[in-house]
């Protein structure tokens, strides 16, 4: 009897500061799922490439993927539009690798409104915040390079995007790097022993 599980699909979200975008590029560097590449309207910028750091689209191609259902979320940002396509997780997920998405709150809802029984069946997602409004702000002035109304207005939405957090299955209180990671990854291993998770072959 051969057993083989199904792919997670990891979904992490958190506020500018929480550590959410390092915690899904480590677990990615170490082999331990695929970070999944988005698509974008905007510019390449210098040393991007197409198909790794972005899939770089006009906005007729992105708008003719978004008519014909190909988008599993997404959104427009700053004019320009953002989005991650459906076969970029399923193909994944089908053949039991497991996919990490860096998202924001908006495009986490969208995914949780998906009717596509893999993406149920294999959605985790996971909020990731500060401990205190302290930490926040200390996070978001750490750069010491960004104006007091920048600093306000970066607050204020780091704070509506934690008032997110209980629509999330999990929450992780950021600590020290390495004790974040410690959990983030414990969580992945600890959802791989779902016996939902396998399939008889």
């Amino acid at each position: 009897m051969t057993i083989e599980r199904t792919g997670i699909l990891l979904l992490v979200s958190g506020p500018s500061g929480s550590g959410k975008t390092t915690l899904c590029r480590r677990l990615a560097d170490e082999g331990e799922a695929i970070y999944s590449t988005s698509c974008t309207t905007r510019p390449s910028r210098e040393g991007e490439r197409d198909g790794h750091d972005y899939y770089f689209l006009s906005r007729e191609a992105f708008e003719q993927k978004v008519s014909n259902g190909e988008f599993l979320e997404y959104a427009e940002v700053h004019g320009n539009f953002y989005g991650t396509l459906k076969t970029e997780v399923l193909n994944h997920l089908a053949v039991g690798t497991d996919v990490v998405m860096d998202i924001d709150v908006q495009g986490a809802d969208q995914v949780r409104d998906c009717d596509d029984t893999s993406i149920q069946a294999a959605l985790v997602d996971l909020f990731v915040m500060p401990q205190t409004e302290d930490e926040l702000l200390k996070r978001l002035t750490g750069r010491g390079s960004d104006a007091q109304e920048v600093i306000e207005l970066r607050m204020k939405n780091a704070l509506g995007e934690i008032d997110n957090w209980p629509k999330y299955t999990y929450r992780l209180l950021s600590d020290t790097r390495e004790q974040d990671y410690h959990q983030f990854k414990s969580l992945i291993i600890a959802e791989r022993l779902k016996v939902s998770r396998l399939k008889n072959l």
